[in-house]
This record gives C-alpha cells, sequence and structure tokens, in this order.
C-alpha cells in the first residue's frame, strides 16, 4: 500500500501527452505559485499560478531556471570520487561507505571534533533535508558546526531569542496593510523578501501608495526599490547604528514613545521603555548628521512621519545585518518599532501563524556557550560563525580541523576573504560535499554526492511560512519519478547516519527505519496535525494544489511569546555594552575612505544560478558600481579595468559609472568568481565575474554577535589601462586610496 501511494505522486509525469502540475517555487523566500507544463519528463513551461491564493500569478525570472536546474547536462546525477585521473563515478553503496570511514578515521586519529560541517541556504529550501538534517548531524558527533546563518540573518535570530523566547519567532513586515514602510538596507524587489517571504513585492509597494501611503528607503544605491519609493536617502555603508540612535532619540524627544504602553498587550514595558529613552539620549540627529550623510532635519522628518502615520513598520535586512553593528542596528529597529506601538498591530510588525509550527516543536536556540577556538567568537544554538572556519582549518593546535563535510553550500564565494578559505579547503585531509555540481568548494572534495533535482522531490515550506506576509498553506509533490540509482537527501542523510551511528538507542534506529519506509512526508504530517489549523493534515492540504487560504496576519501577544512568563524581556544591559564601540567608531570615523557594499539582482540567487542559460542573457551584472565623483578622482572611465584591493585580497573588474552609488561608495554583486580551475559548470565560467568574498575580511565582524560584515569594507582603487597591441594590462600611475 506504501509503494502505491509514493508511486501514484508522481503517475501524471509518466503519462504520454501535454499535462499540468502545481507547485511553489523553492529557489527564494517568495514561495510563489507555478504551473509547469510537460509531456512526460518533458518541461514545456513554467508560469505563474494565478489561482496560488499567495502569490496570485506573479514569478520572478527564477522560476524558470527549475526547468535549467534540472536538465542541465553538467549537473552530477551520480557519486563521483576525486582521482589523480580526474572525478570518477562510484556507486552510491561505495561512495557511502567511504565517506562514513573517512569520517571515522578523521575523528579516531584527531577527536570528533576534528571533523567540521557546514550548512548552506538550500538547506532551508528543502523540505526532506529541512526534517531529517538532524540525523545526520547527531551521527557526526561534532560541536564544530558552521552555516551561513552567521553571514546573513543571525541578527534576527538573537534579537527574537532575547525578546520573544524563539530564535525563529521573528515578526514581519504587514506589508499588505500598511501606510508607511520605513526600508533601511533592504531591496525587497531583488531578493522577493527576505525574512519577509512576499510574492511581488513590487506591486504590494505600489499598492501603499496608491492607498496614500509612503515607502522611504535608506540604502547607499539607489536600488531598484528605492527606484519605485517615495523617497531615498543615501546612508554612508555601516553607520545606520547612529541613524536609527537618533531616530530613536528623536521618538523621545517628539513624544512618540507614549503609544507603546497604550498598544502593547504582552507586557507591562513601561519601565523598560523608559530605560530606552537614556539609551539613545547622547544621539541627536545633529550630532550623527555628518557621519551618515543624512541632514538632522530629514532624521527628524522621518521619525516624525513615520510615528504619525496610521500605520507604519520599520523593515531592515541584508545591508544593516551584515555590518560591524549589525545586531546593534537590528535591535534598535525592533525597539523602534515596539516603542512606536507598532508591534503586534494590523499595518505594523506582526507575527505569522504558520500551519506548521516550528518554534512549538524545536529548541529556542542559545548564544555563547562555547566560543571558537581560534578567534574566540561565539556559537549560536551550537555553530561557529563562518568568519572563523578558515582558521579553525589553517591554525595548528589541538582541536583543528582536518576533515570536512558542505552540505548544499559554496563558502568558498559566500563567506568572508574566500581565497583564504580556497587554500584552507586544500589543506584538508578529508572532505565531502552534498551538491550536485562541482563548484569553487566542492572541488576540493574526496567525494561529492549529488541530492535529485528540485523536480524530482516533493515540498512544502516548512520555514518561510513562518516568516510569511499572509497565512498560507501548500504541498507540492513530486513532478517527476526520480530514477532508481538516484537519491533524495533525506535518503543520503539517513544511510549515512546508520554507517556513522550503528550504535544508535533503539528509538532513534526506529524512527530512521520509518523515514526510510515512509518518507519525511509522515513528519510533515504529523507537523499539520499537531499545528494551529484544526482539522489540518497533509491528506487535506492535498486536495488544494494551488495552496490553501489561512487568513492575514492576526495579533498574537501575548500568546506568541515563548518566554515562560509570556513577557517581552528587551535585555537592554546586554545591547547597551555595545554603545561603547559606537563612540569608538564616531570618534575615529575617516570619512575618505572608499567603502564597499555588496548587491543582489533578482535573475540571480548567491552563487546557485550562474549555470542557467536563461538566467546569465545579457550584459554582465559582476561590474564595478561607483559615482561619476568617485570615478573622476581616480581617473577611472565607465567599462574600464579597475583593481580594487581590501587588506586580504584584490580583484580586477570593470567599472560602471553611476549615480546609483553615493559618492565614496563601490558596489560588487555577490555569488560570482567562477574562474577557479576545476569547476565544472560551462555556462557559469563563460560569466565568470569576480567574487566579493575574496575582498571580505574575515576579521571585519560585528563583535556582539559574530555575524561577518561584509559591508563597509575598506578598499583602494586603481584603474587599469590596456595596451591596444599586446593586451597586457598595465596600471595607471595615479594611486589615489
Amino acid at each position: 500500500m506504501i509503494k502505491s501511494i509514493r508511486e501514484n505522486k508522481s503517475k501524471d509525469a509518466s503519462t504520454a501527452g501535454e499535462q499540468t502540475h502545481f507547485r511553489t517555487c523553492n529557489l527564494c523566500e517568495a514561495m510563489c505559485g507555478i504551473v509547469v507544463k510537460h509531456d512526460g519528463e518533458k518541461v514545456l513551461s513554467i508560469k505563474g499560478d494565478k489561482d496560488d491564493p499567495f502569490s496570485k500569478g506573479y514569478i520572478c525570472p527564477k522560476a524558470t531556471a527549475l526547468q535549467d536546474l534540472h536538465e542541465d547536462p553538467d549537473r552530477l546525477r551520480h557519486p563521483v570520487e576525486r582521482t589523480a585521473d580526474g572525478w570518477k563515478k562510484i556507486s552510491w553503496d561505495e561512495a557511502l561507505d567511504k565517506v562514513a570511514a573517512g569520517i571515522q578515521s578523521i575523528q579516531k586519529k584527531y577527536g570528533n571534533n576534528a571533523f567540521g560541517v557546514y550548512l548552506g541556504n538550500p538547506n532551508v529550501h528543502n523540505l526532506g533535508g529541512m526534517l531529517t538534517i538532524k540525523h545526520l548531524l547527531g551521527s557526526i558527533k561534532t560541536r564544530t558546526r558552521f552555516s551561513a546563518t552567521s553571514i546573513d540573518q543571525l541578527p534576527h535570530h538573537i534579537i527574537s531569542l532575547h525578546l520573544f523566547g524563539h530564535m525563529l519567532r521573528i515578526p514581519v513586515p504587514d506589508v499588505n496593510r500598511t501606510q508607511h514602510m520605513l526600508i533601511i538596507g533592504g531591496n525587497p524587489l531583488a531578493s522577493n523578501g527576505s525574512i519577509m517571504t512576499a510574492a511581488n513585492m513590487r506591486q504590494k509597494l505600489k499598492d501603499i501608495k496608491a492607498r496614500d501611503g509612503k515607502v522611504v528607503v535608506i540604502d547607499p544605491r539607489r536600488t531598484e526599490t528605492a527606484d519605485i519609493a517615495s523617497e531615498h536617502h543615501f546612508i554612508r555603508p555601516a553607520t545606520d547604528v547612529l541613524l536609527l540612535l537618533a531616530m530613536l532619540n528623536e521618538i523621545y524627544v517628539q513624544g512618540y514613545a507614549k503609544k507603546a504602553r497604550v498598544n502593547n498587550r504582552a507586557a507591562d514595558l513601561a519601565p523598560e521603555i523608559e530605560r530606552m529613552a537614556d539609551f539613545a539620549k547622547g544621539y541627536s540627529a545633529e550630532s550623527v548628521a555628518p557621519i551618515t550623510g543624512i541632514a538632522a532635519d530629514e532624521i527628524k522628518r522621518l521619525v516624525k512621519e513615520f510615528c504619525e502615520a496610521e500605520s507604519s513598520v520599520c523593515y531592515s535586512r541584508m545591508g544593516v545585518s551584515v555590518q560591524e553593528f549589525g545586531l546593534l542596528s537590528q535591535y534598535i529597529v525592533m525597539i523602534i518599532n515596539i516603542v512606536t506601538g507598532r508591534l503586534d498591530e494590523v499595518g505594523g510588525l506582526m507575527f505569522p501563524n504558520p500551519a506548521v509550527n516550528v518554534v512549538q516543536n524545536t529548541g529556542p536556540g542559545y548564544l555563547g556557550k562555547r566560543h571558537s577556538r581560534v578567534s574566540n567568537l561565539p556559537d549560536f544554538n551550537g555553530e561557529y560563525p563562518v568568519a572563523a572556519m578558515a582558521d579553525e582549518m589553517l591554525v595548528e593546535g589541538e582541536g583543528q580541523l582536518k576533515g570536512f563535510l558542505c552540505v548544499a553550500g559554496n563558502p568558498v564565494l559566500s563567506t568572508p576573504n574566500g581565497e583564504k578559505l580556497d587554500q584552507a579547503f586544500e589543506s584538508l585531509e578529508f572532505m565531502v560535499c552534498f551538491d550536485y555540481y562541482v563548484t569553487e568548494t566542492s572541488r576540493h572534495a574526496n567525494i561529492i554526492l549529488p541530492p535529485v533535482s528540485a523536480l524530482e522531490r516533493d515540498h512544502y515550506d516548512v520555514t518561510f511560512n513562518g516568516f510569511a506576509t499572509h497565512n498560507v498553506a501548500k504541498y507540492s509533490p513530486v513532478l517527476f519519478t526520480k530514477p532508481k540509482d538516484a537519491k533524495h537527501d533525506w535518503q543520503i542523510y539517513i544511510e549515512l547516519a546508520e554507517r556513522l551511528d550503528k550504535n544508535a538507542p533503539l528509538p532513534l534506529k526506529a524512527e530512521r527505519k520509518l523515514i526510510q519506509k515512509l518518507g519525511p512526508e509522515f513528519i510533515l504530517d504529523q507537523g499539520l496535525k499537531r499545528g494551529p489549523y484544526y482539522g489540518m493534515s497533509l491528506k487535506k492540504l492535498k486536495k488544494y494544489p494551488h495552496g490553501m487560504d489561512l487568513g492575514p496576519l492576526k495579533p498574537m501577544l501575548p500568546e506568541a511569546i515563548k518566554h515562560k512568563d509570556q513577557q517581552i524581556n528587551l535585555n537592554v544591559d546586554f545591547y547597551q555594552a555595545d554603545l561603547a564601540r559606537v563612540e569608538e567608531m564616531m570618534a575615529s570615523y575617516d570619512e575618505s575612505q572608499i567603502l564597499l557594499i555588496g548587491r543582489r539582482h533578482v535573475r540571480s540567487n548567491n552563487s546557485w544560478l550562474h549555470n542557467s542559460h536563461r538566467l546569465t542573457k545579457g550584459k554582465s551584472r559582476c561590474t564595478l558600481m561607483l559615482h561619476p565623483d568617485t570615478a573622476k578622482a581616480h581617473n577611472i572611465e565607465d567599462g574600464q579595468a579597475v583593481k580594487v584591493t581590501s587588506r586580504v585580497g584584490e580583484v580586477t573588474i570593470n567599472a560602471e559609472v553611476t549615480d546609483e552609488l553615493m559618492p565614496g561608495v563601490v558596489s560588487i554583486p555577490h555569488g560570482f568568481g567562477h574562474g577557479r580551475k576545476g569547476v565544472k559548470q560551462k555556462i557559469a565560467q563563460a560569466n565568470a565575474g569576480v567574487s566579493v568574498n575574496d575582498l571580505t575580511d574575515d576579521t571585519l565582524i560585528d563583535e556582539l554577535s559574530g555575524n561577518a560584515a561584509v559591508n563597509g569594507v575598506p578598499v583602494t582603487l586603481q584603474a587599469v589601462a590596456f595596451a591596444r597591441e599586446d593586451n597586457e594590462a598595465t596600471v595607471n600611475d595615479k594611486v589615489v586610496a
């Protein structure tokens, strides 16, 4: 019976003639519904699903890459082993046996913690992987773990843990009903949201303006989002903390903080609210204006309009998170929403209520139980910051990493000081990667284990429904039956765990056998049945191929709070201690520095999608953006090659002179750099670009959280001239720092 059920899920893919399949695109956070037309195993088209209650027909260009990834001739479809003669195909049993033996050999020789693990962010887009990864991690028994979290959203998790009692209890903007949205360091038109799952952000922001609301963007670059906003303000990179402190101070000066005591339903925050007045008291709009680049009068006006709007919400993302004061800045954003009475209010910052309650079924998280061996950075929920990763491999001593597992990640291109990490991976005695490409990272592996493609597995957004701006639930069945010699991620995890953990307790062994027999569907079903919606189950959800509309966000305090007393804890002392660093920054700020920031594009997603022929069409997007004044000061012309140098490295990249950037700031997009030897992605290599993370500095971090600071990196520029006859590059004599 079980076999017949699992086979019936994909019977439509084996029937001749054009057929229709409904699913959710899982290439980013937006959860867009798609309609896949196919003839047997051949995809004919991928379009937006107009009947999807969440995305309502919208898709971005990335959705078509599902077909490109599935059909890509460069995609690995069987395990491979690196040999002296190149990559060699091996069987699954041989591969898994060798991987288990390699891990055990390292740990027997050097100790359990000498084998490290890195989890890339594709893991959270994978239903089976999300529900079963604990079995793999538990079987390896190492404390040396890393993930993409600490070069991304780590501040959001720490703040939610402190204030609301759980690292995943993250409130999101009620963008569908707000009258005033202040966006700081975010570009949701390129990211499709990001810790704010919301399809078609362009239309949502236009809708705010259409109902006589306002969208304000603060960013060192006039982004795609800024282009359609009501107004945009340039800000010097990594000075957001000063702007936010001044705004918080102005909220008290102008008398708007009293709203918090009226609207808050979680606790009597009056004493801590008053403490926040002192928290920001020393930061007037006038004192921060010269450094931030935003005039004092403008700061005061921004506060007044935000507080007097019928409803308003302050939202900040990557540009704020990944800088030296990322955690403190994100904390003040949250405090601004709280003290102005915008938390848990319609049109403000609200808590989603997903059908699978991950918060209820996972631990709350913790900060700083241990510290990394070399750099002494705090762990978060058992993971050390990625900025510490290379040193853990390169610096000798007890606990030095000698082996490594990389699961669905490419940290050589996505973490700071990529060249150093490249060298670190080269030094390992044994490495294994779960990936279906030979990438800049996986090329170092002894063995690569490739899972099935996204169209060969079922899907439910366990993670991103928890950040959704409207409550929905949707299950996407398998489209194409996987080949017999292929394995799902969860199958690889469980089979490897069984090899590594043969003496596991009987209940754990039984659980693994049940997963192997039924797949992760039964775990999802249990999560739905135990969730907040009466009568919900996987069987019921399958009756709604376009998804179920579970309604708009609703007030959820105090029930949403996971602290035992259901009180919000502002944890003022922890964050106030970081103001000493802010004072040091203000005193020593050097406005003459050229500062590097990253950027996103809607046709890209980190380094994942650069082997898609559809998404790489058109002119190169890997350029050095810089303002005309900055270009003139450095004798740089549009299209000219420029050598960009930081403390850790240098790259040469063509200039794109544009007034999108404020003077003194340059921008290179994230995820490129495919020119390294041994990469097996033809399209990506043909559009290689350079890696911005060959410039970002692994010693430049947010000390409070350990999060990497990849925005606001000091660099120098040199114009490069090309001789017409021999095409040899020469550097202009004039160098301006």
